[in-house]
């Protein structure tokens, strides 16, 4: 978890330390509709290694925005869950969802 004395100044910042890597705003957009497991993840997450997943899955899980549950089974089970602080970022990606929506429509304008 991050200690209250490393935070920046600035929230926009903060913020940032918490989800200004693509991988991270690509796995919270898929966990809002509910619980995924590691595979899931892997194909939904386009691009991403595996090692690169688990180290944002590991990181956010340490943040407190998932949480992470392992069923003892044969090959084992892994499910990850949004947080409460994880599903309380819902509404900064639909703005960027709308956002994103907007300039491709604009951007249509001008090809035409």
């Amino acid at each position: 978890m991050i200690n209250k004395a490393e935070l920046p100044a600035c929230p926009v910042e903060t913020t940032l330390m918490l989800i200004g890597d693509k991988w991270k705003v690509l796995i919270l957009r898929d966990l809002i509709d509910g619980t995924k497991r590691f595979g899931e993840l892997k194909r939904s997450v386009t691009g991403i290694s595996q090692k690169v997943l688990t180290s944002n899955l590991r990181d956010m899980e340490e943040n407190g925005l998932l949480t992470r549950k392992v069923f003892p089974e044969v090959p084992p089970r892994v499910e990850y869950t949004l947080t409460e602080l994880g599903h309380s970022m819902t509404p900064i990606l639909n703005a960027m969802a709308k956002w994103g929506t907007e300039f491709k429509e604009s951007i249509k304008k001008y090809d035409q």
